[in-house]
């Protein structure tokens, strides 16, 4: 009997610690690596990009580095080292293109953001058809608050390529931005049924919809499918948790949320205003009567 109790543990830790795995990706230095579509990360001056959780199942990896046209690989699963080899460019509607997407990640004001939206529009006259440029020139539109030129070109994008989960997670949170809460719940639905369940972005926008509503459990179950997805890579999605939990007046839910947010981001955006109010949630999650 003990045997089998013995057997039963080993098999349940066996199958918990295969749940996440390390991998390594090699390829051109300061080249950006997206899993599933996920962004998770920058390959460092050597070119290797190290992740310490990873599923082990089949996944989609996507690698772009200036200057180089953009690959896919296939990671098989159980494999810890991928190398994806990427090929020297001189098209130059992908070019541009790239210099968008690095404008648009530096921009920190509205001509900075204009700039970008430039850049983007250069590299549709060249290829008009480029699903990725419409879509990076809807986020910035987005950011200038040109809703309704942000949509023309989330609407340009889905005619390039119908089912595209991106495109429906940006046009969720353009219409969030402009009001229409209802159509910004469709589109980030149809992202994440476009997606097959698997679209972080799409279930973050989703919950701060729901947060709108003042539906905070709802958006709750979102923000934890979506931690799920990006294996914590995202830390603000903690601090976005805690507060949701807070609004439901469950204490120590929410010291449990920005205490992981802590850990993760310990000089963080957000984390000085949490260690401000840490003390006394935890005073309300041990049933102590707070005194103001």
């Amino acid at each position: 009997m003990k045997l089998v109790l013995l057997l039963a543990a080993l098999l349940v830790f066996s199958q918990t610690s295969s749940a996440q795995q390390s991998l390594v990706i090699t390829t051109e230095p300061n080249a950006i690596v997206w899993i599933d579509e996920i962004r998770r990360g920058t390959t460092d001056a050597s070119g290797k990009l190290s992740l310490t959780k990873v599923t082990p199942r089949r996944h989609t990896v996507r690698v772009r580095a200036t200057g180089f046209k953009e690959a896919t690989a296939t990671l098989l699963p159980g494999r810890r080292t991928l190398a994806v080899k990427l090929v020297p460019t001189t098209d130059e509607a992908e070019l541009t293109f790239q210099k968008a997407e690095i404008a648009r990640e530096q921009a920190r004001d509205d001509a900075a953001r204009e700039k970008a939206a430039d850049l983007y529009r250069d590299a549709l006259k060249l290829r008009p058809s480029h699903a990725a440029a419409h879509v990076g020139l809807a986020r910035v539109l987005l950011d200038l608050n040109k809703f309704n030129d942000a949509l023309a070109e989330i609407d340009e994008a889905r005619r390039a390529r119908p089912v595209y989960p991106e495109a429906s997670a940006v046009e969720g949170r353009i219409q969030r931005e402009a009001g229409s809460d209802a159509e910004a719940i469709r589109a980030f639905r149809r992202s994440i049924r476009e997606a097959g369940g698997f679209q972080p972005e799409a279930h973050v926008g989703l919950a701060r919809v729901l947060e709108d509503k003042g539906q905070f459990a709802e958006a709750i179950v979102e923000l934890r499918k979506a931690l799920d997805q990006l294996s914590d890579s995202e830390p603000v999605i903690y601090q976005m948790l805690g507060a949701a939990y807070e609004r439901l007046e469950k204490p120590k839910e929410a010291v449990a949320a920005y205490e992981k947010y802590l850990q993760l981001a310990p000089n963080g955006s957000y984390a000085a205003a949490i260690r401000s109010i840490l003390d006394q949630l935890k005073r309300e999650a041990a049933g102590e009567t707070i005194i103001p």
